[in-house]
């Protein structure tokens, strides 16, 4: 039955790890790096979580703490992620590389250390469905308002989620607050902007980029924490993600790099992404494969009249995904 609240619901629930990698990218992206990895950094900071509470979780049996089946899964896909975007770094940082090979090629290193880690696990429990199943761990991430269910729709759609949830919210308004307020981000827009201006000015070019794309890789990474512990309740299979990573990426085209936009743009996108269940299509499933291209159409169309406006506030960063060469200044 059409349940307006079940579908805000679920929306936002879809929405939040495409909040998470959105609002990582568009922090790189601020910085000119475009990081085509993120796919795989939110892969990466899932199994790292994974494998972190995989091993507390049978390794405490029934001396398992909340507090540390939060904080090691935690810390865990904050370390995964923050090495992929060294190794993203140093590549195109450092020694140039080229920022768009660079990303595809993480995409598939972070799927393939997934795969290969989450199949290794599974190896280990024995288990006869490949999956593994942290429910321990997962009911950590999972908690959220109790008393939600006593305020009726107004509990369900704003209060039924994880404290994860809300920590999106909170790290996209930050993001957008640095962005627009602080020094920090004036002198990390004018580095995507002009790094040769910025260079010149006094700021450390090299410094800025490394810390927004480390910084938006462990965003992007708690983006794949969540969908594993919270949306997939602990449950790990093989390519469970699905196009969700390069879904944040067409979100930061959406959202026209803004992180605050991000919020209902990424319930927007995750209400799209599960527009094919509530409508009725009978058993036509190439009607329901257009209705799951309805995210990216959209983008495409902002894309274009964005770029038909031609405002330089909806542009990208001029210096987006061009090395820089202090040489040349």
């Amino acid at each position: 039955m059409f349940n307006i609240v079940t579908i805000i619901q679920r929306a936002v629930v879809q929405g939040i790890p495409l909040l998470f990698g959105s609002t990582g990218e568009i922090m790189t992206e601020k910085s000119g790096n475009l990081n085509l990895g993120t796919a795989g950094t939110m892969y990466v900071g899932a199994i790292c979580g994974v494998i972190g509470g995989f091993f507390y979780e049978n390794s405490a049996g029934a001396a398992f703490n909340p507090i540390l089946g939060t904080v090691i899964p935690l810390l865990s896909a904050i370390l995964g992620s923050l090495i992929m975007g060294l190794i993203y770094s140093f590549l195109t940082i450092t020694l140039r590389a080229n920022q768009n090979v660079t990303g595809l090629a993480l995409t598939t290193f972070g799927v393939g250390i997934g795969n290969f880690f989450g199949g290794s696990l599974i190896k280990i429990v024995g288990a006869d469905v490949p999956t593994i199943v942290l429910s321990k761990t997962s009911a950590c991430f999972k908690a959220g308002f109790g008393f939600a269910g006593d305020l009726g729709w107004f509990g369900e759609i704003f209060l039924s989620y994880s404290w994860l949830a809300y920590l999106a919210i909170v790290i996209a308004v930050l993001c957008g607050f640095i962005l627009r307020r602080t020094r920090v981000g004036l002198h990390l827009r004018a580095v995507g902007e002009s790094p040769a201006t910025a260079d010149a000015a006094g700021i450390s070019v090299t410094k800025y980029k490394y810390i927004a794309t480390c910084a938006g890789s462990v965003i992007a990474g708690l983006g794949g924490l969540y969908y594993i512990m919270d949306y997939a309740s602990g449950v790990w299979s093989a390519d469970a993600f699905g196009d969700r990573g390069w879904l944040a990426i067409a979100l930061v085209i959406f959202t026209l790099w803004r992180p605050t936009t991000s919020i209902w743009a990424s319930i927007l996108f995750g209400g799209l992404y599960i527009l094919h269940i509530f409508i009725p299509t009978g058993s036509n499933l190439a009607v329901k494969e257009l209705y799951k291209m309805l995210p990216y159409v959209i983008t495409i169309i902002v894309l274009v009249i964005s770029s038909l406006r031609n405002k330089r506030e909806n542009q990208p960063p001029a210096s987006l995904g061009l090395p820089y060469f202090r040489e040349d200044r």
